[in-house]
């Protein structure tokens, strides 16, 4: 990989240069972490979106109305899809990037798809890097659909400015696949699907949780809006956009918006920490063959793992 020649092209917005690092970032290649050691002090410009929700609720029918919604303002925007890892091939099933097809051919629209390889919290390890290049490169807005997500699964919070939590009427107890977890995240809640019956009835169910919540939930002074939208048929989208217009303007305009950057960076300098720590301390006090007889041991009950670990920290508080 020629760094200077990607670095230059991402600072062009040239599509192949911001494909061919993010390949690198998600293949774990030593030089992107020299790449992105260039582009991170050039990004920070954009405005980070998730989209969360349940499978099923339209994430991304609803991003792509909001990348056309934004097109139409002369916005360039940047989409990175969280689908689920094929058990074959190990890459992203592309499914979202299937419905986002009409936007592929605009040179204002870069999309791809992302595998989660495993990881929870609806997004993948390299989500974090992928949306710095995308910023480094000059989108305005970039916007990540997770997977689809459950209670716990609620890491977009630590990768966006603003959360948008997607739900629909008539998927069984909505309420109680909604009440811990994503609910506390949202910065804006869509309810898609506004034909169904039963919406009127979720928006209820969603007001009321939202008054039930402790005083100091909005202390901040923003209440996050509630939305009806039909994605498939573009009703509400403008709202919708209104509402994160708001919501960003708000983070900026307010000390908020500074806290809420400096937490992103806390939980990233974390992350990057257990990485390196796995992918390069690990291999210098641990050897494969120990850990393959530690494994075996311990799958007979002969060992346990816990004198391991107080072991291997000894060790590496001896690497000085």
């Amino acid at each position: 990989m020629d760094i200077d020649k990607i670095d230059r092209g991402i600072a062009e917005g040239a599509t192949r240069a911001i494909s061919s690092a993010i390949t690198a970032v998600e293949d774990g290649d030593p030089q992107a972490f020299e790449l992105l050691k260039r582009v991170f002090t050039r990004s920070g410009n954009s405005h980070v979106v998730g989209i969360t929700g349940p499978p099923g609720a339209g994430k991304s029918t609803l991003t792509d109305q909001l990348i056309e919604h934004a097109r139409k303002q002369g916005k360039r925007v940047g989409v990175i899809a969280v689908d689920p890892t094929s058990p074959f091939s190990g890459g992203a099933i592309l499914g979202d990037r299937v419905r986002m097809s009409k936007h592929f051919t605009d040179p204002g629209v870069f999309i791809r798809s992302m595998a989660t390889r495993g990881t929870l919290g609806g997004v993948s390890h390299g989500t974090y890097d992928a949306v710095t290049i995308l910023e480094a490169a000059g989108f305005d807005l970039v916007i990540i659909e997770t997977v689809g997500v459950g209670q716990d699964e609620i890491d977009i919070v630590n990768t966006a400015h603003t959360s948008v939590v997607v739900l629909v009427p008539g998927m069984g107890d909505e309420v109680q696949a909604i009440k811990a977890g994503i609910l506390e995240i949202g910065d804006v809640f869509v309810v898609n699907k506004a034909e169904r019956t039963g919406v009127n009835r979720l928006l209820t169910e969603l007001q009321m949780m939202l008054d039930l919540a402790p005083e100091e939930a909005w202390s901040d002074g923003w209440r996050p809006p509630l939305l009806k939208t039909t994605a498939s048929e573009g009703k509400g989208i403008e709202e919708v956009f209104e509402a994160l217009d708001g919501h960003i303007e708000f983070l900026r305009s307010s000390d908020l918006g500074r806290l809420k950057e400096v937490a992103r960076c806390r939980h990233r300098i974390r992350n990057l920490w257990k990485e390196q720590a796995m992918d390069r301390l690990l291999p210098r006090i641990l050897s494969e063959e120990e850990l393959q007889q530690a494994a075996e041991r311990m799958a007979l009950r002969e060992d346990e793992p816990y004198t391991l670990i107080e072991e291997l920290t000894r060790r590496l508080n001896g690497l000085g």
